[in-house]
């Protein structure tokens, strides 16, 4: 894995041992990145990362031109990861990384940015989605406009309740959506 775009393109990424992260392909993110330009969604926008595993989404935002990311996970391993890899791409100084379960993510603190942009990519079939965007919705974590890309098992169905999709394309098992709020 490595970074595709932005002032980072190029640089490997560290991956996991076995298969407990599955991050997102190089193919997958690059599809990911070219729609997000396509809508202006990634210059200058506070991302978060949930489930962020590698880093991988958060940091290609970064080297893309976002302004800041704010990288979440239960796992204490894939967060250290993810630092691992912002340290090693010298994105670490724009970056908030919090070992915690985003499907809980309670209040935004006053002093964190809304988010922009949001990248949700699960552990499948784990019912974990749903739950994030409540919480993001009432925790007042999203601007209005915010882009929301949901990466899912093919079968997993977006409620409508959340906001619209705007588009979604499929990969081998992988549905990507891209939700604006």
């Amino acid at each position: 894995m490595r970074i595709i775009g932005g002032t980072c393109r190029g640089h490997p990424l560290k991956t996991p041992q076995g298969q407990d992260i599955r991050p997102t392909t190089d193919k997958v993110r690059l599809a990911i990145f070219n729609a997000l330009f396509s809508r202006g969604a990634v210059v200058d926008a506070h991302v978060l990362d949930g489930f962020c595993g590698t880093g991988a989404l958060g940091l290609e935002a970064l080297s893309q031109g976002a302004a800041s990311a704010f990288f979440c996970d239960v796992s204490r391993v894939s967060l250290s990861l993810a630092q691992d890899n912002a340290r090693a791409l010298k994105l670490d100084k724009t970056t908030i990384f919090k070992q915690e379960d985003v499907t809980k993510i309670g209040t935004r603190p006053q002093a964190t940015e809304k988010f922009d942009l949001v990248f949700l990519d699960p552990p499948y079939r784990k019912s974990l989605i749903e739950p994030t965007l409540i919480n993001l919705k009432n925790g007042n974590w999203l601007n209005d406009g915010a882009w929301i890309v949901l990466e899912s098992e093919k079968e997993w169905r977006c409620p409508s309740a959340f906001g619209t999709i705007d588009f979604e394309k499929s990969y081998g098992e992988t549905i990507v959506r891209f939700m604006k709020i």
